[in-house]
C-alpha cells in the first residue's frame, strides 16, 4: 500500500484541507497563495485521488479521517464539497481537530422527504448522483465534465473556474472509476446531521449563492445547528468560491482560525472560543431559526 499522499506547505499553525469529488489538492492553489506565510497548509490527495492514486485506504469516513489523523498535527480542518464529510466527521470525533470549515458543503447531500419527520429539502435528488454513476460507466470523460460544468454554472466567474476544474482534473492523475463510484456512494448515504449539535469547536460554513449543488439555505441551516458556528454567503459564487472568489474566502480563513490558534497556543479549549462576528459579511447565526427557503 502506498502512503496517502500529504503535502505541507507553509509556515504556522496547521491548517488540513481535504479536497471534492474527483480533484485532489492541488485545486486549493488559490488557498495555498494567500495563507502559506502565516499557516502550514496540510493538503490530503484522497486515496486514489492525484498522487494517492496506488493508495489503499478505503474511501470511507472513518478510514480516511484515522489516516489523515494520522499523519498530521492538531489543526482546522477544512473540507470542500465531498471533503467536507470528512472534516466534520473529524471534528466530531477527534480531539486534535481545533475547528470546522465547511466550504460548499454539509452533513447531508441528498434530499430527504421527511418520512423520519426531519426534512432535508435543501439538497439534490438522489437520482443526480445516480445518473453519474451509471454515466460513468459508459462514457467516464464525459461524465466528470459534466459534473465540473455543474460546479460552476452560474458562478460570477463561471468560465475561469470552469478552466481551472479542466486543468487541474487530471494534473496528477486520473482518477480509477471504482473510486469515483464509491465517493459517489458516499455523497449519496452520508448523513452527518445528529453530530451537528455533538460539535465542540468552532465551525464556519461558507457557501457560495449560485452554487448548484449545495443550497446556500442548506449551509445556513446546517450551521444554525451548530454551537459555536458562524456562516458567510459569498454573493457570486458558486460550487467552488475560494477559485473565483479566493481573496474573500481565505480572509474568512484567516480571521476564522487566526483566533483558534492562539487560543490552542495559551493553553485554552477551543471549544470554549466561538468564532466572533469580525468578517465583514459574515453572520453569527448561532440561534437562528431554520430558513424557509
Amino acid at each position: 500500500m502506498s502512503p496517502l499522499h500529504i503535502e505541507a506547505i507553509g509556515d504556522g499553525p496547521a491548517l488540513v484541507l481535504i479536497h471534492g469529488w474527483a480533484m485532489h489538492g492541488g485545486i486549493f492553489a488559490p488557498l495555498l497563495a494567500r495563507l502559506r506565510d502565516r499557516y502550514t497548509l496540510h493538503l490530503i490527495d484522497l486515496p486514489g485521488h492525484g498522487y494517492s492514486y496506488r493508495d489503499e485506504t478505503p474511501l470511507t469516513l472513518e478510514a480516511c479521517v484515522a489516516a489523515i489523523a494520522e499523519r498530521t498535527p492538531p489543526a482546522v480542518w477544512i473540507g470542500w464539497s465531498m471533503g467536507g464529510l470528512f472534516a466534520l466527521r473529524a471534528a466530531a470525533t477527534l480531539p486534535q481537530v481545533r475547528g470546522l470549515a465547511m466550504i460548499c458543503a454539509t452533513p447531508r447531500f441528498v434530499v430527504d422527504d421527511g418520512a423520519d419527520g426531519r426534512p432535508w429539502p435543501h439538497a439534490v435528488s438522489p437520482d443526480v448522483f445516480a445518473q453519474f454513476a451509471r454515466d460513468l460507466e459508459t462514457d467516464y470523460r464525459s461524465t466528470l465534465d459534466r459534473f465540473l460544468v455543474l460546479d460552476t454554472i452560474g458562478a460570477e466567474h463561471g468560465r475561469e473556474e470552469l478552466r481551472t476544474l479542466r486543468q487541474q482534473l487530471f494534473a496528477r492523475c486520473e482518477p480509477a472509476p471504482r473510486i469515483l463510484q464509491q465517493g459517489l456512494a458516499l455523497l449519496e448515504s452520508s448523513d452527518l446531521r445528529d453530530e451537528l449539535p455533538q460539535l465542540r469547536v468552532p465551525s464556519l460554513w461558507i457557501s457560495g449563492r449560485r452554487d448548484r449543488l449545495v443550497p446556500p439555505s442548506g449551509m445556513r441551516d446546517a450551521a444554525a445547528m451548530a454551537a459555536g458556528s458562524a456562516y458567510l454567503d459569498i454573493a457570486g459564487g458558486g460550487h467552488a468560491p475560494f477559485l473565483g472568489h479566493a481573496d474573500q474566502v481565505a480572509q474568512a480563513l484567516d480571521d476564522f482560525a487566526s483566533p483558534l490558534s492562539r487560543h490552542s497556543r495559551e493553553g485554552g479549549n477551543p471549544a470554549t472560543l466561538n468564532p466572533g462576528p469580525g468578517v465583514e459579511g459574515r453572520a453569527q447565526v448561532t440561534g437562528f431559526p431554520p430558513s424557509r427557503e
